[in-house]
């Protein structure tokens, strides 16, 4: 199979992020938090919608509306990975990264209906969205897709 190392990362980082999640969820109430640190702490939190509660407060379609563009955006990106060149590590290490966090988090609002999110930052008044895992690898997969691209559009064209 094509690509075999990057599908395993993929499958890591999957049960990476769903460990962490079903940690949270079993073993704190809902909106129970605990500081790490004075930025940090581990707040057990809920998301129906998208990136930073995008369409949470609709009456239920988005969880299946949700799905649908997680299914949709994790096989493009699957086809994207097999037609990239083994040469191009740094777009599939990057593909990867996406298809991971799309992945783990496709998983929750399919098996509960919203996202688990966990990882609080915060200082002193300013209180970042809570997030997790997948939600912090598709945004370093997209930092790395667009690193990629840039260095991959730098080279000469006869290359």
């Amino acid at each position: 199979m094509k690509h075999i190392k990057w599908y395993f990362l993929v499958l890591l980082l999957i049960m990476a992020d769903q460990l962490t999640k079903q940690w949270v969820y079993v073993s704190m109430s809902l909106y129970e938090s605990f500081a790490v640190t004075s930025f940090l702490s581990i707040t057990h939190a809920h998301n129906p919608g998208a990136a930073f509660s995008f369409l949470a407060n609709q009456d239920g379609w988005q969880q299946y509306f949700l799905v649908l563009i997680s299914v949709i955006a994790s096989l493009a990106i699957i086809i994207w990975m097999t037609k990239t060149s083994r040469l191009q590590s740094l777009k599939l290490a990057a593909l990867s990264l996406i298809l991971s966090g799309a992945v783990g988090n496709l998983i929750d609002r399919a098996l509960f209906g919203f996202v688990i999110d966990f990882i609080d930052l915060h200082y002193q008044n300013f209180y970042w969205p809570v997030f997790n895992i997948a939600d912090s690898i598709i945004i370093i997969g997209a930092i790395l897709l667009i690193i990629a691209d840039l260095k991959q559009n730098k080279k000469p064209a006869n290359e």
